[in-house]
């Protein structure tokens, strides 16, 4: 099954999506957002999943074009976000590039910040940012969607909570990163808003590609229209998914609509290509003994988009433009959050 919500309030309006993301219905009777239908999972998802076989089938009423760029997330905003780094070559390789070293444990814990939920971005929304000295960076991700999870659920546990999966740009200010860390309190200011896929879809969608609570196919990232990267999301994945939600789950509760995040998807292979610049970056540092790619520019694009094996997309695309964010800015301001 394929959902989407459309711009409509704080919350979205849900609707169905067919599976090839050409036409949708709304679901309104059955029920009228995502969160409400997470929180009565068990009620409603027969109703959802019979609507989508009608869609499918060509027999569904008031079916109307699926457009993207009238969707918010999937989820507009969430009780709680939380990006893990499942891909630790990734970890070492950003780790690396801004003077820091990795301990072993990263290979055994994973790593994992709670980010801003209460307003994510919309699929085709501009990522609005102040100044590009902050280190403008995109970050492909795959994120799952669960009910309610009691404290202490182990990874084997874990099987028929994963509703939902969706893709991220988990967007980054790399400059303001060193110095807000050496705080020892963690991401803040270095973390905005993030960027979901405007269609989430249940785990049965993926059919063989989910496996082992990863997903097995490549996420695509093209960058100002050029391809990036195609790491595969199921290989070099340290923690699974399931590991991941044990992680969060250790001292607290997961409540119906928790999004876990993967981390930036990365392959050992660096054919595969990147998810971010900043892999990138380092990359070439490693090569060139510099980095040759700079940070994302006002009026730079980034699209994220994950195909089948038939090259059908999946979640649709996340495509995004950086723009200038003025209002209610000074120079101290800026000047204040300068990189040092």
């Amino acid at each position: 099954m394929k959902l989407a919500s459309l711009n409509h309030g704080r919350d979205g309006q849900l609707v169905v999506v067919s599976r090839d993301l050409t036409q949708a219905v709304h679901a309104h009777d059955i029920a009228p957002t995502l969160q409400f239908a997470l929180d009565n999972w068990d009620q409603v998802e027969g109703d959802l999943q019979h609507l989508y076989r009608n869609l499918n089938d060509g027999v569904a009423h008031d079916v109307f074009p699926f457009n993207p760029k009238l969707c918010a997330s999937p989820l507009p905003r969430a009780y709680q976000w939380a990006d893990g780094s499942a891909y630790v070559n990734h970890v070492e390789l950003v780790r690396k590039a801004r003077g820091a070293e990795m301990p072993e444990s990263f290979w055994t814990d994973p790593l994992m910040y709670q980010g801003m939920s209460y307003n994510f971005l919309s699929p085709t929304q501009d990522i609005k940012i102040a100044d590009e000295n902050w280190g403008i960076d995109f970050e492909g991700e795959v994120a799952v969607i669960t009910d309610d999870i009691e404290m202490g659920t182990r990874a084997e546990e874990v099987h028929g909570h994963i509703k939902l999966l969706m893709l991220v740009n988990d967007v980054s200010l790399r400059n303001l990163i060193p110095a807000e860390l050496a705080k020892g309190f963690g991401f803040f200011q270095s973390k905005p808003a993030s960027a979901f896929s405007p269609v989430t879809v249940t785990p049965d969608e993926l059919g063989d590609s989910w496996h082992d609570f990863k997903v097995h196919h490549r996420l695509t990232v093209h960058y100002n229209d050029t391809l990036f990267g195609q790491p595969d999301a199921g290989t070099d994945m340290t923690f699974n998914f399931a590991e991941l939600i044990q992680h969060a789950a250790i001292s607290r509760p997961l409540c119906a609509g928790t999004i876990i995040g993967s981390g930036t998807v990365s392959n050992k292979d660096k054919g595969a290509g990147s998810c971010c610049l900043a892999e990138r970056r380092m990359l070439e540092i490693i090569d060139h003994g510099e980095a040759l790619t700079p940070f994302m520019r006002f009026g730079d694009t980034v699209r994220i988009e994950m195909f089948d094996n038939n090259g059908h997309s999946i979640f649709g695309a996340i495509e995004q433009q950086v723009v200038r964010y003025e209002h209610r800015y000074h120079d101290e301001d800026l000047n204040h959050h300068k990189p040092t």
